[in-house]
């Protein structure tokens, strides 16, 4: 009987210990999804900084998608107290960034205010005379804030020659790598001659009026000089500042002569301008042509490359 007890007592062991290992293997194989969930996270990561990146790379494309932005008046500019017409605004273009040269230059169509003959303006920021004649006569101390221009005998306003031409420029200036502070690019800003001239202080590198002689000759290109008279020289911010509009003027002639445009005289006639008088930045009014002056495409087209080599030259590009 004994015998039969000690044999059942080693098979009950044995039985124990086999299932003992079988429960072991269990456990083992159930652990085993835990190193598979730790892969997977561990692959998680790369897709985690991906999505870092591609917010990053949004960023930079929606900087380099910047084109253009439109500038508010602000009244807190120097000599923003002497306009009477600034409720419209401007237009910055950017150059694309591979050929940036990180220089804004200010193209302001001439005329186009409907009104603005009808306001008057201080022709200097001292409100003294005028020390020369033009289209508003010397010793006045007020000027007409923007007249309306010549008309072309084919009934064509300088206005909208104006516009063409700036519009080229444009175009020209941006795909050389310079960005561009539009002034006008519609028949009417209100804007007058002071408040263009104080958007591009604040916002350019340079200012360039663009306009047409009410001469009948076509006696060419020329530009608009600081008169040599020192009362005049000596106000601010011309005496600060005439030395670089000659400079300015001198190079763009340079470039003109440069493309085959024809050239009035020694390329420069001196005129006590509203523009000039309030001007921080190198400022001048390019008067291409006249009356008597072909304006169609092809020749701006040549008059603005010219202005383009002008600058070039200016700016050591």
């Amino acid at each position: 009987m004994k015998k039969y007890i000690a044999l059942f007592l080693m098979l009950l062991m044995f039985t124990l210990c086999a299932c003992g290992k079988q429960a072991k293997e269990v456990t083992t194989e159930k652990a085993e999804p835990k190193t598979a969930v730790t892969e997977i996270t561990s692959q998680e990561v790369p897709k985690t900084m991906s999505q870092t990146e591609a917010v990053s790379t949004e960023a930079v494309s929606t900087e380099a998608a910047k084109v253009k932005e439109e500038i508010s008046w602000n009244s807190s500019w120097q000599y923003a107290d002497y306009s009477q017409i600034h409720s419209s605004s401007v237009t910055l273009y950017y150059a694309d960034a591979s050929v940036k040269k990180n220089i804004t230059v200010c193209v302001n169509a001439g005329h186009g205010t409907k009104g603005g003959s009808a306001v008057k303006t201080y022709c200097h920021p001292d409100k003294t005379p005028k020390v020369t004649g033009g289209s508003t006569a010397k010793g006045a101390t007020m000027a007409t804030s923007v007249s309306e221009g010549m008309t072309f005998p084919d009934g064509t306003p300088e206005a909208k020659a104006n516009l063409s031409l700036a519009l080229l420029v444009k175009e020209k200036l941006l795909a050389a790598g310079y960005n561009v502070l539009m002034i006008r690019e519609e028949n009417d800003v209100q804007l007058d001659n002071i408040a263009r001239t104080v958007f591009a202080n604040n916002n350019a590198d340079c200012h360039i009026a663009l306009h047409y002689d009410s001469t009948e000759t076509d006696k060419g290109l020329f530009y608009m000089s600081v008169p040599d008279v020192a009362s005049y020289r000596s106000m601010e911010p011309v005496a600060s500042h005439y030395k670089e509009h000659t400079a300015l003027g001198e190079a763009l002639i340079q470039g003109e002569r440069s493309k085959g445009v024809k050239i009035y005289s020694g390329g420069q006639m001196p005129v006590d301008l509203t523009q000039t008088s309030y001007s921080t930045v190198p400022s001048i009014d390019l008067e291409v042509g006249d009356k008597g002056s072909d304006y169609s495409e092809k020749t701006q087209s040549q008059i603005a490359d010219g202005i383009l080599a002008g600058l070039n030259i200016y700016f050591n590009q």
